[in-house]
């Protein structure tokens, strides 16, 4: 998920990561705004125009990028959490 861009800028936020799909976006933004952390979308390709008339992404990677200060802060909001095998939902 984390990608060696980290210091790369856009639109006044520094890369935080890169999502799968609109979905995974969507729950990552989700999740740091309900922390207080802003988020933007940087969407790859035709990612944005799928998303508008497809209501979802599902084939090109989107970027995720918030305020340099909040980096860290928001990093540790989003580490994912491995599920073992014996794990259950």
């Amino acid at each position: 998920m984390f990608e060696k861009k980290q210091k790369d800028e856009w639109r006044g936020g520094v890369f935080l990561c890169t999502t799968k799909d609109s979905l995974e976006a969507d729950i990552l933004e989700s999740k740091l705004r309900s922390e207080g952390i802003p988020c933007l979308k940087k969407y790859r390709g035709a990612s944005n125009f799928l998303e508008i008339a497809m209501g979802q992404n599902t084939a090109f990677p989107i970027d995720l990028y918030v305020p340099e200060e909040t980096l860290e802060d928001a990093k540790n909001i989003i580490i994912p959490i491995p599920l073992g095998e014996d794990q259950e939902f």
